[in-house]
């Protein structure tokens, strides 16, 4: 079967899915190394909160794009496409098969899809300017500027997402193009062809893995973990201290929040978050759904039945 696989696998889908679960299995049944597209495992010392694979998981299957860098390290989209395609170059060279495996949705866009990121680093300055409007006027306003300048990103872009409308309006400030005109989409040539597949679950039983995931996380020490990162010097108004999950537990370990409060909050949010990680992957019609109800071994059979089928056909 291996002559008919793609060039490219990928396993995505929301949070809570279990797409590290079907992915390893993936990758023991088919000789394949995995790229995480997740946007908090690059983060090192930053494991239970992010659901990293284990030791014990990273011994069974390699995995690629995780801890690659510290907390307070920046991490762009466009350093994970350049770290992604140097990935699948090697895993390709050892004779693999590379898996992409995550629920970042723009990094496997980026990475599959082929967006061209703007060579535009940030200019502090100019962002902060921004930042003092977005303040003193609200982000609506900044989302009138971005409609003047680029109306393609500015239709795609919520005019309550301030930094996806400061960094598009940054961008036409150093380059003189919109981000839009950036964007435009041409799949790398180390890519080739893919074949992609989302986990879907009911809605009650997603929500229901969620919230247990969450308070198996507490038990499993991710307030000790803020507090480790807390102690190390991590400054809690970084964007990785910020996210789902941290920014509350900071709250708890600052005093400022009961945990019990903060658990409910964590997975309301991760509750949105999820339906907004579905409704980014809904829109992409290349996506073949897979009811991943069943757990992560009648999920990856049908996925290998799937490319079993295609190969028996072709």
């Amino acid at each position: 079967m291996r002559h008919f696989l793609p060039d490219v696998l990928a396993v995505v889908g929301p949070t809570a899915t279990g797409k590290t679960d079907v992915g390893m299995l993936l990758a023991e049944a088919l000789g394949a190394e995995i790229i995480s597209a997740d946007c908090m495992a690059v983060y090192r010392g930053m494991d239970v909160g992010t659901a990293k694979p284990t030791p014990e998981q990273q011994r069974r299957v390699r995995f690629h794009l995780i801890d690659v860098c510290n907390p307070d390290e920046p991490f762009s989209v466009a350093r994970f496409q350049q770290m992604a395609l140097e990935a699948i170059r090697h895993i390709r060279q050892r004779g693999a098969l590379p898996l992409v495996v995550g629920g970042t949705g723009l990094y496997v866009k980026a990475l599959l899809d082929g967006f061209h990121i703007p060579p535009a680093p940030a200019d502090e300055m100019f962002r902060q300017q921004l930042w003092q409007r977005v303040s003193r006027l609200g982000s609506a306003a900044l989302h009138a500027q971005l409609q003047q300048v680029d109306p393609q990103a500015a239709s795609r872009i919520h005019p309550h997402d301030a930094v996806r409308i400061i960094r598009a309006l940054e961008v036409y400030h150093l380059t003189g193009r919109p981000i839009s005109a950036w964007q435009q989409r041409q799949p790398p040539a180390e890519v080739g062809r893919v074949r992609r597949f989302g986990l879907t679950l009911p809605r009650d039983l997603l929500y229901r893995r969620i919230n247990e995931r969450v308070e198996r996380m507490i038990a499993q020490g991710w307030l000790d973990e803020v507090r480790r990162l807390l102690e190390a010097g991590y400054d809690p108004h970084l964007p990785a201290m910020r996210s789902l999950g941290y920014a509350q537990l900071v709250q708890v370990a600052q005093g400022k929040l009961p945990l019990q409060e903060a658990i409910a909050l964590i997975q309301r949010e991760t509750r949105r978050f999820a339906k907004r990680q579905l409704t980014w992957f809904r829109a992409d019609k290349q996506i073949e759904w897979v009811d991943a109800s069943q757990g992560a071994d009648q999920t990856a059979r049908q996925i290998l039945e799937r490319l079993r089928s295609e190969a028996q056909h072709t």
